[in-house]
């Protein structure tokens, strides 16, 4: 189909039954297709998870939430014309999160569309694009944020390496070369005096075109870093795990997305050791992360991992949002809507997740966990898993708003 989309089980029981379509609309714009179709795919399961649990808790008004689905095939420009469509079918809200390039002019063609069609606003979730930019001098109103950012990934990474003795004094930093990545370097240099550590080198890399790493992976050795500290991801984040192995690189890796599925097979057991620091981890949620796996697995087919669980959870602040937002003349009014965002907050197994009005950033727990063999959790059908180290909640992960937002809402 030219617009593919797929609404939820008891949307289509509302349907067949005659009753009247979904009043809200949310759609997924997505990398569905090339090398970071892995990535987008994940946000698309999870989406599907949170709007099916949504509409079992009675959708909006009376009505299923509807889900649609858009291929942005990775790229700023798809993405721009995807939410064109999306816009013309009607949508509500937009989620995405692979990729701050494609996060960035999802933003800024939101911000340009409600500002020329006042009464027809869209909200933007955004559920893992992290550069800085998109809750600084990016931000607005009709932008909301369900993830980390580099400032604090890096902060809580840095603290528990610290805290384990695994951080040691020469660090690496290699990253891809755009918004998240040249964020993630700064945030880097900018915490060596947290973590006592000498900033060794440091490395941007083309996104998405390096087939090899090997001949990074060998200036790395060359520096004797103890440690290596990376935002990569997708494809770059595997093949850079994939020239470690084949190198025998013993430097330790302090990392944002190791916890994306493959990253461990193609380490080895190098792995081992190797740090995280992500919004789940299911051994740290206790019994509550555990239902929410088993609850996961027998709906999807599978376990939730990496970008999953901010994803549903993001969309459990939407559907939160949408139980305080009532209708008007039998519609959603999206301004008041993202007014009740502003206020959304939920309990997950690690913690309250809530967010910050002043910046439209969530405000989440976020744990930082290693690479180990007694994790409870096994991933890649390896005898490894990621076993936390430290849970830090949500104000204690949190960093302050950057000065350059200046949020302005409607009157």
């Amino acid at each position: 189909m030219h617009r593919p989309f797929r609404v939820a089980a008891v949307a289509a029981a509302c349907l067949a039954s005659g009753l009247a379509s979904a009043q809200v609309k949310i759609a997924v714009v997505e990398t569905l297709s090339g090398p970071n179709a892995a990535s987008g795919l994940m946000y698309r399961q999870s989406a599907r998870y949170a709007v099916d649990r949504i509409n079992a808790e009675g959708g909006w008004n009376g009505q299923p939430v509807q889900l649609l689905e858009y291929d942005n095939q990775g790229g700023p420009a798809g993405a721009a014309d995807k939410l064109k469509a999306a816009i013309a079918d009607g949508v509500h809200v937009v989620v995405q999160g692979a990729s701050s390039a494609v996060g960035g002019q999802i933003t800024e063609d939101v911000r340009k569309h409600n500002l020329r069609n006042p009464g027809k606003e869209i909200v933007y979730l955004n559920v893992g694009a992290e550069a800085l930019e998109l809750t600084g001098d990016k931000c607005h109103f009709h932008h909301f944020r369900v993830a980390g950012n580099p400032q604090v990934r890096v902060k809580a990474l840095v603290l528990a390496m610290k805290q384990a003795n695994a951080l040691g004094n020469k660090v690496y930093s290699i990253n891809q070369n755009y918004s998240w990545g040249q964020d993630m370097e700064k945030s880097i240099v900018e915490s060596a005096g947290l973590g006592g550590y000498e900033v060794v080198e440091k490395t941007l890399h083309d996104t998405n075109k390096i087939q090899d790493f090997s001949p990074y992976v060998a200036k790395i050795a060359a520096t004797k870093a103890e440690t290596v500290m990376t935002g990569n991801w997708s494809n770059d984040l595997l093949l850079l795990m994939k020239a470690t192995k084949a190198a025998g690189l013993k430097a330790r890796f302090g990392t944002t997305f190791l916890d994306q599925p493959g990253n461990i097979a193609n380490a080895g057991d190098l792995a081992v050791g190797h740090f995280v620091a992500h919004p789940f981890n299911a051994e740290a949620g206790g019994a509550e992360g555990e239902r929410f796996v088993n609850d996961y697995k027998a709906k999807m087919g599978r376990a939730p991992v990496a970008t999953d669980p901010q994803t549903v959870f993001g969309l459990m602040m939407v559907g939160d949002a949408l139980k305080r937002t009532p209708a008007q003349g039998g519609a959603l009014n999206v301004n008041a809507f993202a007014r009740a965002m502003e206020t959304a907050k939920i309990r997950t197994p690690l913690g309250e997740i809530s967010m910050r009005a002043a910046d439209h950033q969530a405000l989440l727990p976020i744990v930082v966990s290693t690479v180990s063999k007694d994790a409870r959790y096994k991933v890649d059908e390896t005898d490894m898993g990621f076993k936390p180290v430290k849970v830090f909640s949500a104000a204690e992960a949190a960093v302050p708003p950057q000065a350059s937002c200046k949020m302005q809402r409607p009157s």
